[in-house]
């Protein structure tokens, strides 16, 4: 399905809001000079989907703004989300023609995109992509560890705390907020989709929500706004050590 034309704008790469976190972080100026000759950008409707699973795929890109969803579907026809893009995050496979996933638009969604082929040769002559590309997925392996945790180990009211610190922990470092304290964002999913992705009903997502709220842990503002008055207050109801167990 064709991208729709939304109100984006189109950086250059040195003033890119996710330059220093995505593929491209390490690259050096002649490495994004070559990038930028192969880029264009996709912008998608919330709900539009990018791709099917089992669809070719000719190009790989990095989400800009907004956020997508994967999604698996069973034979009887059950979906399941299984990850979400955040701005950053890499979308697709350099080596796979294919896509694995469902993938589609939670919110209004910028791509910054690149066709495979090229973006195969560039990994040849650009190690700083290669390696960038290398730690990205080893994160992405981390993170997916720690998901099995929270969806087999952790209460109802771990999940939700340790939901919200994952998106407030992004928005926090894309938006440049290194400090603690008051954190504000909106949510990047409605609450039907809170509960299909963290293993809940949707009762229970609104009970968590109200429960956090009336404990002073949250504050909602309409709603997908949320205001964090004490991180730190937050981290204590994710169930994680003070060693570490917060997906980055």
């Amino acid at each position: 399905m064709p991208s729709k034309q939304l109100a984006f704008p189109q950086a250059q790469c040195a003033d890119c809001p996710i330059r220093h976190r995505a593929v491209c972080a390490r690259c050096e100026t002649d490495e994004l000079e070559k990038l930028e000759a192969i880029k264009y950008y996709r912008s998608y409707e919330a709900g539009q989907t990018i791709v099917w699973a089992g669809d070719s795929m000719d190009f790989v890109a990095s989400v800009v703004r907004g956020v997508a969803s994967l999604t698996q579907t069973m034979e009887d026809g059950r979906r399941q989300m299984v990850g979400l893009l955040l701005p950053s995050d890499f979308l697709g496979r350099p080596n796979r023609e294919s896509a694995p996933y469902d993938v589609t638009a939670t919110t209004d969604l910028q791509l910054c995109c690149f066709r495979r082929t090229p973006f195969l040769g560039l990994m040849d002559e650009t190690p700083h992509i290669a390696h960038r590309l290398l730690e990205m997925t080893l994160d992405e392996l981390d993170a997916a560890r720690e998901w099995m945790l929270l969806l087999g180990r952790k209460t109802a009211r771990e999940k939700i705390a340790s939901f919200l610190s994952i998106i407030a922990r992004r928005d926090a470092t894309l938006s440049g907020y290194g400090g603690m304290g008051e954190v504000a964002f909106d949510l990047p999913l409605t609450r039907e989709a809170m509960a299909d992705y963290l293993g809940l009903t949707l009762e229970t997502v609104s009970r968590q929500m109200s429960g956090l709220k009336k404990d002073g842990v949250i504050r909602l503002e309409g709603k997908r706004h949320i205001v964090i008055p004490d991180f730190d207050i937050l981290l204590d109801e994710t169930g994680d050590d003070s060693d570490g167990g917060i997906l980055s």
